[in-house]
């Protein structure tokens, strides 16, 4: 007896400044899905150009009324959409409430928390809440520069400090800040990105990234990724130009592995996540209970769609881990079936 196989849908592109590397993420994806089980599709959004590209090469356009789509005369519709939008709109919401209105499974979290963490202005001061430390941050929004002078945010965040766009990936419009003459500039650099914009202060240590997906019968922490780069910051040369090492497992000593690691479960339970997540940490140096040097695990951001090239953090987490990609894709969306 043969079982039909479920149809998915990689919706990739959006309307940020990461729409190509969406699609890089897109390919990677398609190239770890077990096309023995699934039928695979990629799905191209540009703005409201969505269109789905089909085996003979050529591409057709979605049916918005119902995500469905025509190949040779017949009308197909998805089983489960795959969402690896690295911003607007896959990455805010926006995206899972069109899916939630027809009634698609989809691989990310809901649309509170995928605009929750869209925002890291407005995640940071929720984790806050549940005693999760992160760096003190100010919000400076479009037509409201003058909110804080450029001697206050001096004062209150200190130099050197980062400035980025609060809801909106980070490859883009991020700038590291040595005085506060730099502010005005990058205020506006990130302003081109988004109109609230997150002042932030700088956090020394280093930087690790770790994934974490769960399931209704497992719940996996991967291997984390330690960040080292000669740049100012972890930026998109960095990520997608080369110039980054980066190094899986991170070179934690055991005890903070393993706090990093019961962290990341616990942010995820606490937001109800769903699918993979990948959240960025700065472990730096502090001061224990008997004033002893420990380390300290500072939140830096959580992504929803994190990127799924060959060569991205994910992968090489699941390969450290000794898992295959495919069964890791499988388990996600059976998990909703």
């Amino acid at each position: 007896m043969t079982t039909s196989k479920r149809t998915i849908a990689i919706v990739c592109g959006g309307d940020s400044s990461e729409h190509d590397v969406s699609l890089r993420s897109a390919q990677g994806l398609y190239s770890f899905f077990d096309k023995e089980r699934y039928n695979v599709y990629i799905v191209d959004f540009n703005r409201l150009d969505w269109r789905v590209n089909l085996p003979d090469g050529t591409s057709t356009p979605i049916d918005r009324n119902d995500f469905s789509f025509q190949e040779n005369g017949e009308t197909h519709h998805f089983d489960y959409a795959y969402i690896t939008i690295h911003g607007t709109p896959g990455e805010n919401g926006l995206l899972q409430g069109y899916f939630d209105l027809i009634g698609l499974p989809y691989s990310t979290s809901g649309v509170l928390v995928e605009a929750l963490t869209f925002n890291k202005f407005v995640l940071n001061q929720y984790l806050r809440g549940y005693g999760v430390s992160v760096a003190d941050s100010l919000l400076i929004r479009k037509g409201y520069e003058e909110v804080a002078s450029e001697d206050e945010i001096e004062e209150r965040i200190g130099m050197p400090c980062f400035v980025k766009p609060a809801a909106d990936g980070s490859s883009f419009g991020v700038s590291k800040v040595k005085n506060k003459d730099q502010l005005a500039p990058a205020i506006r650099k990130a302003m081109l990105e988004s109109s609230d914009v997150m002042v932030e202060s700088y956090l020394e240590g280093t930087e690790i990234s770790i994934g974490c997906y769960k399931t209704k019968e497992k719940s996996v922490v991967l291997p984390a990724t330690e960040v080292v780069t000669n740049n100012e910051f972890f930026d998109y040369d960095a990520k997608y130009n080369g110039q980054v090492q980066e190094i899986t497992p991170a070179r934690l000593n055991p005890d903070t592995a393993r706090r990093v690691a019961e962290l990341t479960s616990h942010i995820y339970d606490i937001l109800r996540c769903n699918g993979i997540i990948r959240i960025d940490y700065i472990i730096g140096k502090g001061k224990g209970s008997n004033g002893e040097e420990v380390d300290k695990i500072h939140l830096l951001e959580i992504n929803t769609t994190p990127g799924m090239t060959l060569t991205s953090f994910i992968p090489q987490q699941v390969k450290a881990a000794g898992l295959e990609m495919k069964d890791v894709l499988s388990d996600i969306v059976e998990n909703q079936f």
